[in-house]
């Protein structure tokens, strides 16, 4: 029977595509690793990986076996975390994954306070995309994602935190600048600064303005970015916009930059925020910890929204 040690590292291997870096993922020599994996190979007698190939494949037959130890390792994982739960202190290693549009403002507000109020609690987090956070879930690399729902994904619940309203962000040359507020019916696809594919506030601004071909705001450059600050600047030296999400633009304070937000007429277009975790996660205790620190930490107006003056727009 194969042990775990020897499943970490066919999963290792699985992600690195490389024996080296997986050994030195896994803290480990390479020798000892490529041991282990024959070893285990030559039990189950079959190949899990194509050595002949650059980067290394796995096998057809290699890769149901690193879905399973997948499987084997995450139930391992949940094993030892009862061990705790029976500690009335919150404690543990907990890993959560963030979505770029709202780590630099969600993370801030939220974790001096619980890194004060949980501190037997170990918290890694990371910021990754939607798609790459459901395979995280899936593959039990993380045990909670803070992103964007609803995601329409069964295997998933999802614990609604926030709803967070829209506004758009207007270079001054633009007739919008102007304007005490916006109507989304306005928006057009070729004055609009969008984010890179795979971000979901790309996907909600898309669905939002019906756009099914983006020409772009120069008919000759095509450029999708991955960072807010980056669409912000360039929306400072044009005639275009973008949109931004609340917590993205409430920490402004310069009167020239306050003047570019606008904000939508009723219903505001609006995003659900929400942890999202796997049906059958165990430490409820830290994710309970983490959901209400969060909720007292962003902003009280956010609560404060009626359901009739939002639109909540899906990704």
């Amino acid at each position: 029977m194969p042990s775990l040690t020897q499943l970490e590292y066919i999963v290792a291997v699985d992600k690195h595509k490389h024996f080296g870096r997986a050994a030195e993922a896994c803290h480990v020599s390479q020798p000892s690793l490529s041991m282990l994996i024959q070893k285990l190979e030559d039990e189950l007698e079959t190949v899990v990986f194509d050595r002949s190939k650059k980067p290394i494949k796995t096998t057809k037959l290699g890769q149901a076996i690193v879905d399973q130890a997948k499987v084997v390792l995450g139930e391992s994982q949940r094993l030892l975390s009862l061990k705790s739960m029976k500690d009335t202190e919150v404690s543990g290693e907990y890993r959560l994954g963030v979505i770029p549009t709202l780590a630099p403002y969600v993370i801030p507000l939220f974790i001096s306070k619980f890194a004060k109020a949980y501190p037997m609690v170990d918290l890694k987090i990371e910021e990754l995309k939607t798609t790459e956070i459901m395979a995280a879930l899936d593959s039990d690399y993380i045990d909670a994602g803070l992103l964007v729902t609803p995601l329409n994904e069964t295997r998933f619940e999802e614990k609604v935190l926030f709803y967070e309203p829209f506004y758009l962000y207007v270079g001054e040359k633009h007739p919008f600048y102007k304007r005490a507020r916006i109507r989304e019916a306005e928006l057009k696809p070729s004055e609009i600064w969008l984010l890179g594919e795979g971000h979901c506030l790309r996907n909600q601004v898309v669905r939002l303005c019906d756009i099914s071909k983006v020409g772009g705001v120069f008919k000759n450059i095509h450029f999708e970015s991955g960072n807010l600050e980056t669409l912000k600047r360039l929306v400072d030296n044009s005639d275009a916009y973008t949109l931004m999400p609340h917590l993205a633009v409430a920490d402004y304070k310069d009167a020239a930059t306050k003047k570019k937000v606008k904000p939508f007429l009723k219903p505001v277009p609006t995003r659900e925020v929400s942890l999202v975790f796997r049906r059958k996660q165990l430490r409820r205790d830290i994710l309970e910890a983490l959901s209400e620190t969060i909720v007292q930490s962003v902003p009280k107006m956010l609560f404060d929204l009626q359901e009739h003056d939002i639109e909540i727009v899906n990704i």
